[in-house]
């Protein structure tokens, strides 16, 4: 355990902690704007371009650098089926495309118990990290 989290886990005054949690977050951000304004310096002297995939190994001395390029792509489920129908496509949507199912909760809430429990295996749920917004007033 470092000397921080030693110390972390002496403060017993969540006043304290939340003071403490603000100044993290200002140091993140602040961290995360350094490193994202290197990494597009590197790019610019290395002459990496942003519109195009692949990997780039950089041999810099004494560093092994390595830098990957991709392009976010975003489907419209509604207008890929519209338009595979319109052009007889049809059968190709569930080798070219993924459907991942999420859960409707507000609707899950709503459905009578004997359908969600039948369904109910299919479904893993698990804690997940709780969101935290701390304002100093």
């Amino acid at each position: 355990m470092s000397n921080r989290e030693e110390f972390i886990k002496t403060v017993t005054d969540v006043s304290s902690l939340a003071s403490m949690w603000l100044m993290a977050k200002q140091a993140e951000a602040t961290a995360t704007a350094d490193r994202r304004l290197i990494e597009d310096r590197v790019r610019e002297l290395t002459g990496i371009r942003d519109d195009v995939e692949g990997t780039e190994n950089l041999k810099v001395p004494g560093y092994k650098v390595k830098i990957v390029s991709r392009l976010d792509r975003k489907v419209d489920s509604d207008k890929v089926q519209e338009l595979a129908a319109e052009h007889g496509l049809v059968l190709y949507l569930t080798s070219l495309f993924r459907w991942k199912a999420e859960l409707n909760m507000s609707a899950w809430k709503g459905t009578d118990e004997s359908i969600t429990r039948a369904l109910s295996g299919a479904i893993t749920t698990k804690p997940g990290r709780p969101s935290f917004s701390i304002e100093q007033e």
